[in-house]
């Protein structure tokens, strides 16, 4: 028998700040971690055309993110699949209770080279 409805290991870069530039801007230092039971989906057409057009990034997957998950998912380089991507937008989060299975958080990547 099966385990059922599962996800995969994601490595999420945390941003940790490590400074100033010359120019007084903030300099990061990138810490992977990793991320288990991430789901990853595959958008309909529509959801890549509609986000295309209203932000001019195109939608590659769709994150189902763990329940109790504290990271900080805006705008981070996440790798799974041996490749890179980077979220966009806010994380649509429900709330756990209400939510059947163990995910609560919904993140859209785009392809990072």
């Amino acid at each position: 028998m099966g385990r059922g409805l599962h996800g995969i290991d994601v490595i999420l870069y945390e941003k940790n700040r490590v400074g100033t530039d010359e120019f007084n801007r903030p300099i990061y230092d990138e810490l992977p971690e990793v991320v288990p039971d991430v789901l990853v989906g595959e958008p309909t057409s529509t959801e890549v055309l509609d986000t295309l057009n209203i932000t001019g990034k195109k939608l590659v997957y769709t994150l189902a993110i763990p329940k109790g998950d504290t990271h900080d998912w805006k705008d981070r380089k996440v790798e799974f699949f041996g490749k890179k991507f980077r979220t966009f937008g806010e994380p649509i989060e429900g709330i756990e209770d209400m939510m059947p299975l163990r995910w609560n958080k919904k993140v859209q990547v785009e392809r990072y080279e």
